[in-house]
C-alpha cells in the first residue's frame, strides 16, 4: 500500500474505491479476436459491463465471416446497449482504401475503428477482455478522472499470479529502456513515459476530443503509441493514472507468433518512431548497451522481491529474455500509425454502416444454411 503521486495525478484505492461517474455518458470499446469469445475471461467481462450499464459497449471484433454469427448472438445475450464492429469486414477494408488507409488488420486498427465510432459519446471507454479479475469498478474508476477535468486516464496494476510475477514486456522491456533514456536525455517526454506505473495497459480513457485527435499504431504498439499524442494532447496537467488493482492475463510464451518478442519488436518500432518525432536522437547501439545493464539489475532487484514474498522465480529466464527483447532496440522502419480521425475525411457513421451490412448479410447466409 502507498500513496505516491507522479508527475502527473495518481488516483489510488486504498481498499474498496467506488467512484461516481458518468457511465452513461460513455461507449466502452473491448477489442475482441475470434479465438478469445465466449473464454472464462471475455465472459466475466460481460457480466461486469452488464452490471456497470454503460451507454453503450462497442466489441471490436477481429474474425472470420464464419465466426461473426454466433459472436454476435454471444453479445446480444447479454443484457447492456451492445454492438458488434466487425473490424475485418471486407467492405470496411474497402472503404479504408478508397481513403488512402492501407494498414494491416490487428488489435490496434480495431480500436481505432471503434474509437471512432464510439466518440459520438463525451467519453470513451478501452479496455481487454483478457482479465479474470475484471471488475465492475474499472470503469468508474477509468472515467473518473475525465468527469474531473482530465483528458486522459490509464489504468495501472500488478501482474501478480499463483505466486509469480507476470507483466514481462513492460518489467523486463519497457521499464529499463525508459529509465536509460530518463537518464541520458532529461526529455519531457520521456519523462512522461516514465511517470506511468503501467505504460503497457490496455486499460484506458480518453474524452471524445481527445479520442477523435490520437494516432493509433496497427499493432501490438497500440498502447505506447498512444502516449505519444497524449502528451502533446493533455501533458502532464491533463493525464491521470488510476489503480485497478491485481489483474491476472492470460500468458504469452516469449518464441512464436503473437509472443513477448514479437510483440516487443512491435513496441521497441512504435515507442523509437514517436521518440525520434519528439525529437530525441538516439545511438542505438550505445541504448542497447545501457538497456542490457539496467535490465539486468531489474532482475536482480525483482529476484529479491519474489524471493521477500516467497515466490517462485527464474533469475536466468528473466535475464536470457531481457536478452531477447534487447534485439528489438534498432531504428525504425516504418510509421504503421492510423491518422487521427479529425483529420480524415472519412466518416466514422460509414465504418458502423459498413459493418452492420456485413453482419446482416454473413447473418442472413447463415440462417439460410440451416433452412
Amino acid at each position: 500500500m502507498e500513496y505516491t503521486q507522479e508527475r502527473f495525478a495518481t488516483f489510488h484505492d486504498y481498499g474498496d474505491a467506488q467512484p461516481p461517474a458518468p457511465v452513461d455518458e460513455a461507449t466502452v470499446v473491448v477489442p475482441l479476436a475470434e479465438r478469445d469469445h465466449a473464454s472464462p475471461a471475455a465472459n466475466r467481462a460481460m457480466e461486469k459491463l452488464e452490471a456497470v450499464d454503460p451507454g453503450r459497449v462497442l466489441i471490436a471484433l477481429r474474425a472470420d465471416s464464419d465466426a461473426v454469427s454466433r459472436i454476435v448472438e454471444w453479445v446480444d445475450s447479454f443484457e447492456f446497449d451492445g454492438t458488434v464492429l466487425w473490424c475485418t469486414a471486407p467492405a470496411i477494408k474497402t472503404a479504408l482504401e478508397a481513403n488512402g488507409i492501407d494498414s494491416a488488420a490487428g488489435k490496434g486498427r480495431d480500436v481505432w475503428l471503434a474509437v471512432g465510432v464510439a466518440s459520438k459519446s463525451e467519453y470513451v471507454v478501452v479496455h481487454d477482455a483478457d482479465a479474470t479479475t475484471y471488475d465492475t469498478a474499472h470503469v468508474p474508476k477509468l472515467l473518473f478522472p475525465l468527469a474531473n477535468g482530465y483528458d486522459f486516464a490509464k489504468g495501472y496494476y500488478a501482474r501478480v499470479e499463483n505466486q509469480q510475477l507476470y507483466g514481462r514486456l513492460f518489467r523486463l522491456f519497457y521499464t529499463p529502456l525508459v529509465q536509460v533514456l530518463e537518464a541520458e536525455h532529461h526529455h519531457p517526454f520521456v519523462s512522461y513515459l516514465d511517470s506511468f506505473r503501467y505504460a503497457l495497459a490496455g486499460e484506458f480513457a480518453m474524452t471524445a476530443e481527445t479520442a477523435q485527435s490520437v494516432r493509433s499504431p496497427s499493432g501490438w504498439g497500440l498502447e505506447v503509441g498512444t502516449l505519444g499524442d497524449t502528451f502533446d494532447i493533455a501533458g502532464f496537467e491533463g493525464t491521470a493514472q488510476v489503480d485497478l488493482g491485481i489483474h491476472k492475463h492470460e500468458h504469452r510464451s516469449v518464441e512464436g507468433s503473437g509472443g513477448l518478442g514479437q510483440m516487443c519488436a512491435e513496441v521497441g518500432e512504435t515507442l523509437f518512431t514517436v521518440l525520434e518525432e519528439q525529437g530525441l536522437e538516439l545511438d542505438y547501439d550505445r541504448l542497447r548497451s545501457q538497456y542490457h545493464d539496467r535490465a539486468d539489475q531489474i532482475v536482480e532487484q525483482y529476484a529479491g522481491d519474489a524471493a521477500f514474498n516467497g515466490f517462485a522465480f527464474d533469475e536466468q529466464r528473466e535475464h536470457d529474455q531481457a536478452a531477447t527483447y534487447a534485439e528489438a532496440i534498432t531504428p525504425p522502419t516504418t510509421d504503421d500509425r492510423l491518422p487521427a480521425w479529425q483529420e480524415i475525411a472519412l466518416d466514422p457513421a460509414e465504418i458502423e454502416e459498413h459493418s452492420a451490412a456485413a453482419i446482416d448479410r454473413v447473418t442472413a447466409d447463415r440462417v439460410a444454411e440451416r433452412d
